[in-house]
């Protein structure tokens, strides 16, 4: 990600983001107290795991933290065609199931709580799409087919 990459998401999802950052730094305190403690200098091997992780949490820390600063809550917006932060109504003719999904940046995807990603098959086949609209989209080898019933 470049350093002025602007990325959408939902307040809950600059929530969740500040949520890992301070996850990440509560655990970057406990590697550099467990750095301190005397067990830890003696054994080598022990210290550069340490290190390694401290690491990997000081960079996943720094990734996040740029997200962040690039972060912009996505509009509120009443729109007749999908776009990034839009809300669908998905059947599936063959099985008459309802399936309903906010469209975000693949930052926020989690399919199990209803966000796709607009980068994913579905996402992608969704956006400039319009309710009463035939989605389809491919998995693998495998065609997929919804309407798309409302947008908001």
């Amino acid at each position: 990600m470049n350093n002025n990459s602007k990325i959408y998401l939902s307040k809950h999802g600059i929530k969740e983001l500040k949520k890992k950052i301070n996850k990440l730094s509560h655990e970057q305190k406990m590697l550099e107290l467990e750095l301190r403690n005397s067990d830890v200098k003696e054994d080598s091997m022990l210290q550069i795991e340490v290190l390694a992780r401290l690491d990997s949490v000081r960079s996943e820390i720094a990734e996040k933290q740029l997200k962040l600063k690039n972060a912009k809550i996505l509009p509120k917006k009443k729109s007749i065609i999908v776009s990034l932060g839009s809300i669908v109504e998905l059947i599936d003719n063959a099985t008459g199931k309802i399936f309903k999904y906010q469209v975000v940046d693949s930052i926020e995807a989690d399919p199990l709580i209803g966000k796709i990603s607009s980068d994913s098959p579905l996402g992608k086949s969704l956006l400039g799409k319009k309710a009463n609209e035939m989605i389809n989209w491919s998995i693998g080898v495998k065609n997929m087919q919804m309407q798309l019933i409302t947008v908001a």
